[in-house]
């Protein structure tokens, strides 16, 4: 009874202190198809994706009934940093949810024409709206409504001491007149947050990862991690490891923590259960503290899986193949940056095409024959066995008009077409292709359904086509194999291969596209498409990692496009439009919603593909 009288209560006077406007939330989620192409319209820096960032402690003065309740201690804040706009997850600071709306919109526009990122926090606030309302006049009116309406809610400078009230009144007039305040001096305490503006990067602590130590830590199985219900980027802080063999540790008592936010340097042993209160946790703490023991639950569940190891590896064909790799910061090239080794599968046995494709294959290989070699009606020829009508009646209509013109071709002609098309399909094998799709298959598996029908249906057709697939631990270890080159015919030997596919380690996408854009730079084909599938952005355990790795691969696309070829990109990753778009432009990629729908999709997307060039 106690328990729940003490709930009602703190329901009470949470309701009663707090000062938003649920009814009127309008989240990032509601947004996130227009937020991106807005700000990349706006002239947004491209290679930015747009996250829900985490709730910050701002430290400002707070009502009473605020500090009775426990609440409004943090607040949604926006900001940025190299890799990423983070806005607030929501926002319901007014009554009218169109308000609400109105002030994403706005903060998607002033991250846009953030034009002085290292000036102090008011003046780059204060060009930044100058700049936003230069650039766009509709913007006038909204802006006015929206500082009308969050002054309303800031707080009343008369209530305030005297130095912090001073400094209200000039975050006052920079909101009202952009540009009038050029210094600015706290109080005691800091101002209330202004929902306005763009806030400090958070020190880029949400960036830092725990250096990997030793061997490579494998990636949790995506099928038993929960997911974080409101994709926040956390900030985090890497820490060493706690030392727990002090003999000091027998007299811990646990009621001395008074609160999960306090890190305290122990080694905690890890419960077998999940912590169902996880979530909660991270939203109360500022910086997670994270450390690298190599005993990590995910290490423990996962030894038994299926993964590549040294002693049963795959067979290097090739080692030292230097590739370079694009600095998006030094904005230069880095020649022989990575050291690509090219594999073929060790036990990979001629086997037949399994029992549960044949039907789709037989299927595919009877569509795709019209494909092939077939007789065409040339139009415009200069002899041939029929006269081109439309052709003729051209000819004499210029002639009668006096327009001096030569004699075109008059004549229509027969003859047997080949498709000049060269294909290489590249599949992403990192370790995240072991996560399930559904109760039957995972990721690579599907991948592998794909290559076989994909290799069936352009069998039929007589295209050439090669299949590689990649891997990668770090920079001096880019794994590409080798499942058919261009000179082999597809046979039991090629779906042995197939058959062996297994996942392991990371996404290093660079390197390996411009290995794959070298090999098909070579073929003679007057149409050459390079053929990506994925199931998830560029990383790996060094640096190769966010706005690195994806400028990178971007690097890597505009190279193969000079070179001729058409790069076309094949993902289940459901989070792509975040950077897909800045990597092969908004009609170079497709997102398959249904992965156990990948092989019966890449075959006709093939089609659709080389029917368009």
């Amino acid at each position: 009874m106690e328990e729940y009288i003490g709930g009602l209560w703190d329901k009470l006077i949470r309701h009663t202190a707090y000062r938003g406007h649920p009814k009127a939330r309008t989240s990032l989620k509601e947004m996130e198809r227009i937020a991106p192409i807005f700000f990349r319209a706006l002239g947004g820096d491209a290679g930015l994706s747009i996250r829900a960032g985490s709730a910050t402690t701002h430290g400002a003065r707070r009502p009473w009934l605020e500090r009775v309740a426990g609440i409004g201690d943090k607040t949604e804040l926006a900001w940025s940093n190299e890799t990423t706009l983070h806005l607030p997850a929501w926002i319901e600071l007014f009554p009218e949810r169109e308000q609400n709306r109105e002030l994403y919109l706005w903060l998607i526009a002033l991250a846009a024409h953030d034009v002085a990122p290292d000036a102090s926090w008011i003046v780059r606030n204060q060009k930044a709206t100058q700049a936003t309302l230069d650039a766009l006049p509709g913007m006038v009116g909204r802006y006015a409504r929206l500082v009308a309406a969050a002054l309303a809610i800031r707080p009343d400078p008369a209530s305030l001491p005297p130095s912090e009230a001073v400094a209200e009144e000039k975050i006052r007039a920079a909101l009202r007149a952009p540009g009038s305040v050029a210094v600015f001096i706290p109080g005691c305490k800091p101002p209330a947050p202004v929902p306005l503006w763009l806030h400090p990067a958070q020190d880029g602590a949400d960036e830092t990862r725990a250096a990997a130590k030793g061997e490579p830590q494998q990636p949790i199985e995506k099928s038993k991690v929960s997911t974080d219900s409101e994709a926040r980027k956390r900030r985090a802080e890497s820490v060493e490891t706690p030392d727990n063999k002090s003999p000091f540790m027998l007299l811990f008592r646990a009621e001395s923590l008074f609160t999960w936010a306090e890190y305290v340097k122990v080694d905690r042993p890890l419960d077998e259960d999940d912590n169902d209160h996880a979530e909660k946790a991270a939203n109360d703490l500022d910086i997670l503290s994270v450390t690298n023991d190599g005993r990590t639950t995910a290490s423990r569940i996962r030894f038994d899986l299926d993964l590549p190891s040294e002693s049963d590896d795959d067979l290097v064909l090739a080692d030292g193949i230097l590739l370079p790799e694009w600095h998006y910061r030094k904005q230069q090239m880095q020649p022989a940056h990575c050291r690509l080794q090219m594999m073929l599968a060790r036990q990979a046995e001629p086997c037949e095409l399994p029992l549960a494709l044949r039907p789709a294959a037989k299927r595919l290989r009877n569509q795709f024959q019209a494909l092939t070699t077939q007789r065409t009606r040339l139009h415009g020829q200069a002899s041939g066995s029929d006269l081109d009508l439309d052709a003729c009646v051209r000819y004499a209509a210029e002639k009668a008009s006096g327009v001096p013109t030569a004699e075109p071709g008059l004549y229509l002609d027969s003859r047997n077409q080949q498709r000049d098309l060269s294909c290489l399909l590249l599949a992403d094998l990192s370790l995240s292709t072991d996560a399930w799709v559904n109760d039957t298959s995972r990721v690579i598996d599907v991948i592998r359904d794909s290559m076989y029908l994909f290799s069936e249906a352009l069998a039929a057709t007589g295209d050439r086509f090669a299949l590689y697939g990649f891997s990668s631990v770090r920079r001096d270890k880019v794994r590409y194999h080798l499942l058919k080159g261009f000179d082999e015919r597809y046979n039991d030997q090629i779906r042995g291969r197939l058959a062996a596919l297994k996942p392991g380690f990371y996404t290093r996408m660079g390197a390996a596209i411009r290995h794959s854009a070298a090999i098909l730079s070579k073929q003679k084909s007057s149409r050459r498409l390079l053929l990506i599938i994925t199931d998830g952005k560029p990383n790996d355990l060094d640096k190769y990692e966010g706005r690195y790795g994806i400028e990178d691969t971007r690097a890597a696309i505009a190279e193969a496009r000079r070179l001729g070829l058409t790069p076309f990109c094949v993902t289940i990753d459901q989070k792509a439009g975040d950077y897909l778009p800045h990597l092969f432009g908004a009609s170079g990629f497709v997102v398959v919603r249904n992965a156990s729908m990948l092989p019966q999709v890449l075959p006709r997307l093939y089609v659709q593909l080389t029917e368009a060039h």
